[in-house]
C-alpha cells in the first residue's frame, strides 16, 4: 500500500512507519528508518523506471535537486538520533494543512505543464528544495514524496504527472544516501526490510501505472484525498 501511494503522489513512509512502530515495538526509531529506507528506496526506484521515457524529465533541475538533497538527506540522518522525534509531528501537520488548503483552492493547480523559470533559475530553486526536503528526508521522511510534488508544481510550474516522475528521481537520491549511512552503522533489520522491498516494488510498479493511465486529473484527486487522510491521522497524532 506505501509504495502504490508513493508512486503516484509521495507519503508512503506515513503509511509504512506507523505501521513499523507499532509491530516493531521495542526496536530504536533510527533502525526503523534505516529498515524502512531499503523498501521505499526500492519501491520508488520501481515507479520511476516505470515512469522513465514516458514522462519528460528537465534535468538540470531535477538533477541538481536531486544531487543536493542526497548530500543533505545523508547528513539528515547522521542527527536522526540528537533531536527529539516529538517535535516534527506538529511541524508536518501545518504543512500539510496548508498544502491542502492552497491546492483546493486553486482549482488549475498542477492541471497545466508550463514552467515558470528561466533555465538559469530552474537548477537554483532546485538545489533549494533538495537541500530542504533531503535533509527532512533522511532525518524523518514521511511525507517527502507529497513535499516534493506539491513543490515541482508549485514553484516550477510542472503538471502533477511530470512532478511526481521529478519527485521520484529526488526520492531516489534521498532514499539512497540516507540507507548508506543507516546500513553503514548498522541500523537495518535486513530480514524485515528485503520482504517489505519486494512488496513496495509490486505496488510502486502498479500505482506508477495506475497514474500515467489516467492522467493529472486523477493524480491532483488521489493527492488531496491522501494529504486530507495525513492530516487526519496526524491531527489524532498530535492532539489526541
Amino acid at each position: 500500500m506505501a509504495g502504490f501511494i508513493d508512486s503516484i503522489v509521495g507519503g508512503g513512509g506515513l503509511i509504512q512507519l506507523p505501521a513499523m512502530l507499532l509491530l516493531l515495538k521495542g526496536t530504536p526509531v533510527p533502525t526503523i528508518l534505516g529498515t524502512g529506507k531499503v523498501s521505499s528506496l526500492m519501491g520508488t526506484a520501481a515507479a520511476l523506471r516505470s515512469y522513465a521515457g514516458k514522462v519528460p524529465i528537465r534535468w538540470r533541475a531535477v538533477g541538481t535537486a536531486a544531487a543536493v538533497a542526497g548530500v543533505f538527506s545523508f547528513l539528515g540522518a547522521r542527527v536522526v538520533s540528537q533531536l527529539p522525534q516529538e517535535l516534527l509531528p506538529p511541524l508536518v501537520l501545518g504543512l500539510l494543512v496548508a498544502i491542502a488548503i492552497y491546492t483546493f483552492w486553486r482549482k488549475d493547480f498542477g492541471s497545466l505543464h508550463a514552467p515558470r523559470l528561466s533555465a538559469q533559475r530552474e537548477p537554483l530553486y532546485g538545489a533549494l528544495v533538495g537541500l530542504i526536503i533531503g535533509f527532512y528526508d533522511g532525518f524523518f521522511g514521511p511525507g517527502t514524496g507529497s513535499f516534493l510534488l506539491f513543490a515541482f508544481v508549485g514553484l516550477f510550474g510542472y503538471d502533477f504527472i511530470t512532478s511526481s516522475a521529478s519527485a521520484k528521481l529526488v526520492n531516489v537520491a534521498t532514499n539512497l544516501a540516507a540507507l548508506l549511512y543507516f546500513a553503514y552503522t548498522g541500523q537495518i533489520l535486513w530480514a524485515v526490510a528485503l520482504p517489505m522491498a519486494l512488496c513496495n516494488i509490486l505496488g510502486s510498479t502498479l500505482g506508477a501505472r495506475l497514474a500515467l493511465r489516467h492522467g493529472t486529473g486523477f493524480v491532483r484527486v488521489l493527492f488531496l484525498v491522501v494529504v486530507s487522510g495525513f492530516i487526519v491521522k496526524l491531527s489524532l497524532q498530535v492532539f489526541g
